[in-house]
């Protein structure tokens, strides 16, 4: 792919540019689905687009598709996508790489005027990182039917505002149809690993092969309101009781060993008040593993660690699944190609899963898809520090440029 002129300082001005719609003061994004920023994030994208002849479609959700021809209309278009928009403290990298690579793909295509035999499209998924919007990845999971429309019309955020009003209130909601995006050759995404490992061991890009299993779950514990000046012998303590949950979920990760992995991100108590002993506690779990034999493992650990702590501390603990997903494999070919690809350019690489929710995941279930990751320092994401080298991302962008091309096949004179 040498007389195609896929330019690595190209890609890095683009992110540095998007990258100044919600920056703020640590150096970071603030660009949350469905707002005034995001709105103007995709503005951005779509005059992008327009200035390379891309035709965009936007669907019923905002996904948004730019579409560049191929000479052979029967052929279903080879896609690469990922997500613009970020956590509240996000980094300037995390889903725009994967987005702002596949418009160079695009764009140095339009400049060597190489025509492809597959049309190729470029896609933007809405509220993937699922900050305001929760569960995340709603776009894509509804196109490839993990959700109804209806569901993600109706999610509201924690202000109470619909998700279908955000959309239509920043002027995204189209007339598509999310399941059309199903209909792909292929699904490349390009993202940053966010995890130490590519950097550690020196190397410039993951394969990804797979995702790891995840189940979340809200638990909710009830106790007592009680005065803070009581004694603490007659106490049922809810936010006690859960810090106990908590702390126990470390332990259940490691002993399910390889890649069991746990987290409480959101902890929340009633009646919030400085003179008065919780009576409820609400706390989110996250969990996660390579094995799904293991993963149900671990939340039956989870439940029976609540009942005992419930016998223990006089409360009642609810365990409430809220989401999941299986570990999902990605294309065996495609990755291969990926391979090919790095070695071609003597880019460095490793297989690796991956332990985190992405646009793909959701794809894969529908469409041959696959993931490269970029290293990113520290493994830093979600978060202001977020930080990768322009080395990386050019080493990123093109090793996803020569597999899509190969797979969308250059017209031969």
């Amino acid at each position: 792919m040498s007389n195609i002129p896929f330019s690595g300082a190209r890609l890095w001005a683009s992110l540095m540019e998007m990258a100044r719609i919600g920056a703020t003061p640590k150096g970071g994004c603030n660009r949350q689905t469905l707002t005034p920023l995001d709105a103007e994030g995709r503005a951005l994208l779509a005059r992008w687009g327009r200035e390379i002849g891309l035709s965009l479609t936007t669907d019923r959700l905002g996904n948004m598709a730019l579409l560049r021809p191929g000479r052979d209309p029967s052929r279903k278009p080879v896609a690469i996508g990922s997500h613009l928009d970020t956590q509240p403290t996000g980094g300037k990298f995390d889903g725009v790489l994967g987005v702002l690579a596949g418009l160079e793909v695009m764009r140095a295509l339009h400049e060597s005027g190489t025509e492809t035999e597959a049309p190729i499209l470029l896609i933007n998924w809405t509220n993937e990182e699922g900050a305001r919007f929760s569960p995340p990845m709603m776009g894509s999971g509804a196109a490839m039917g993990a959700f109804t429309e209806q569901q993600v019309l109706d999610t509201t955020d924690p202000d109470g505002v619909r998700f279908g009003a955000a959309l239509e209130a920043i002027g995204w909601k189209g007339e598509g149809d999310p399941a059309a995006l199903r209909d792909l050759e292929a699904y490349f995404e390009l993202h940053i690993e966010q995890g130490p490992i590519l950097e550690r061991e020196g190397l410039d890009l993951g394969v990804v092969t797979h995702a790891l299993a995840q189940q979340w779950f809200d638990v909710v514990v009830t106790g007592e309101e009680s005065h803070a000046g009581g004694a603490m012998s007659h106490r049922k303590d809810a936010l006690v009781a859960a810090s106990i949950l908590v702390q126990a979920l470390e332990s259940i990760a490691h002993e399910a060993g390889g890649d069991g992995r746990a987290t409480v991100g959101r902890i929340a108590v009633e009646p919030s008040s400085r003179n008065v002993v919780p009576s409820v506690a609400r706390f989110s779990v996250d969990l996660r593993h390579g094995d799904e034999a293991a993963l149900d493992g671990m939340a039956a650990a989870l439940r029976e660690r609540a009942v005992a702590v419930a016998a223990a501390r006089g409360v009642s603990v609810e365990v409430k699944p809220f989401w999941a997903f299986p570990q999902t494999p990605f294309d065996p070919a495609l990755a291969e190609r990926l391979r090919q690809a790095a070695r071609a350019r003597s880019i460095s690489f490793r297989d690796m899963p991956t332990g985190i929710g992405h646009d793909a995941v959701y794809v894969a279930r529908q469409v041959p898809t696959v993931m490269i990751f970029s290293p990113c320092h520290g493994g830093i994401s979600h978060n202001e520090a977020e930080s990768i080298t322009p080395q990386w991302a050019e080493a990123g962008l093109l090793v996803l440029a020569d597999a899509v091309v190969a797979t969308a096949g250059i017209v031969r004179a």
